[in-house]
């Protein structure tokens, strides 16, 4: 038999239909295993997770077939609950794959300690933008008698005197004592006994 009789004989397009099957079967298998291994077209919205408890994010995370993970926490924020979420990535309502994994930000127990700055002999309006930049809160202002006028003298803490350097809770209210110009030293030889007496002679 010739090469061409075999060609257009009914064995041959038989063997030629059942391969062309089996290519087409083999093309199907393979797509299908693809869409279950990269779960194409599956997707699920990310939940709202803010105020949440690390026990609640694992439960509802767990029903959605997503995953989480803790970030380093970020500052106090006290419109949150301590250890919730404050901020999650990706955000609430993304469309993402199942299995996919959620990072989290969670609120710590409190304020953070911060270092006071050096705002001794500085103006009090120097000295105030300086504690407040560090996260510090201004409370009461005394003046007394120094030649400085509004120059920091010292600083304080409940009542107590604090240095710069130490560390207060973020936050804290620090009072500022600062001169108000007058020379305590003129003013006592203004009072002298010899300045009243002298005074009093003319």
């Amino acid at each position: 038999m010739s090469i061409f009789r075999f060609l257009v004989s009914k064995t041959f397009v038989k063997q030629l239909v059942i391969a062309g099957i089996l290519l087409i079967v083999l093309v199907f298998l393979t797509l299908q295993m693809l869409k279950v291994q990269t779960n194409h077209g599956e997707h699920v919205a990310v939940p709202d997770l803010s105020k949440k408890s690390l026990h609640e994010v694992a439960e509802i995370l767990e029903a959605t077939d997503l995953r989480f993970e803790v970030l380093d926490s970020t500052d106090y924020n006290p419109k949150y609950p301590v250890y919730s979420v404050i901020d999650q990535n990706p955000k609430a309502g993304s469309q993402v794959k199942q299995n996919r994994k959620i990072y989290l930000t969670i609120n710590p127990s409190g304020y953070r300690k911060v270092t006071i700055p050096k705002v001794v002999q500085i103006t009090r309006r120097s000295a105030e933008a300086t504690l407040k930049a560090v996260g510090l809160e201004i409370g009461k202002v005394t003046y007394v008698d120094n030649i400085g006028k509004d120059m920091v003298l010292g600083l304080e803490f409940k009542g107590k005197e604090i240095q710069p350097g130490d560390q207060l809770i973020k936050t804290s209210k620090i009072d500022l004592i600062c001169g108000n110009g007058n020379d305590i030293n003129s003013m006592m030889e203004d009072n002298s006994p010899e300045t009243i007496q002298e005074d009093g002679g003319i």
